[in-house]
């Protein structure tokens, strides 16, 4: 954790750095940020409510960067709940073969600073989660728990995401989307799409 400018260590400081402080007080928001966190400082662990938001989530994003800081954003996605909860401080999740690129594990090679962005599209809701990552390969109970015993690939890799910090976004300006299964289970499945 860093220090904060009234002294106290806060999770949030994992976003909230000194340039980011310095840009919150010079544009008038500094103060209102430091009294929340006072009230109330960002998560650390999983909670009952966030793990039932992540057994929801059919996708993420994952973004990592390499040593000199180049960002990389991927998509992640795969059946309800593939993003598993190990225990209160880890997520994990199978990673099998793709295109063959291997810019996130060579990013984790190098810096395990990661973030998770998961959207509810339907519900307007999104969490954000800061941490560090790291790949198990081989042999693993973690890459045994993660793997999905329905799908014919055996995965390459686990993706293990150590907790520092998660946060919920206000639903402003999320755009409602629908997967064909959420229309259906809103009566809209046979409603004709367009040309």
């Amino acid at each position: 954790m860093t220090q904060s400018q009234a002294g106290m260590n806060y999770r949030s400081d994992v976003a909230f750095t000194p340039a980011v402080k310095s840009a919150q007080e010079a544009r008038g928001s500094r103060a209102g940020y430091e009294k929340a966190m006072t009230r109330h400082d960002w998560e650390n662990r999983v909670t009952p409510a966030l793990e039932a938001f992540i057994a929801e989530r059919d996708s993420f994003y994952l973004a990592t960067a390499s040593a000199d800081g180049q960002p990389y954003i991927q998509h992640r996605g795969g059946p309800k709940g593939f993003l598993k909860v190990l225990d209160e401080g880890r997520l994990a999740f199978a990673d099998y073969r793709g295109n063959r690129q291997y810019i996130s594990v060579g990013n984790l090679s190098e810096n395990d600073k990661a973030f998770i962005f998961l959207m509810d599209y339907p519900n307007r809701r999104r969490i954000k989660v800061w941490g560090r990552a790291e790949y198990v390969e081989g042999e693993s109970e973690v890459l045994q728990r993660v793997a999905d015993q329905d799908y014919d690939a055996l995965p390459e890799r686990a993706i293990v995401f150590h907790i520092e910090a998660w946060d919920s976004n206000c639903p402003q300006h999320i755009t409602p989307r629908y997967t064909v299964e959420e229309l259906g289970e809103r009566g809209f499945a046979d409603m004709p799409m367009g040309d």
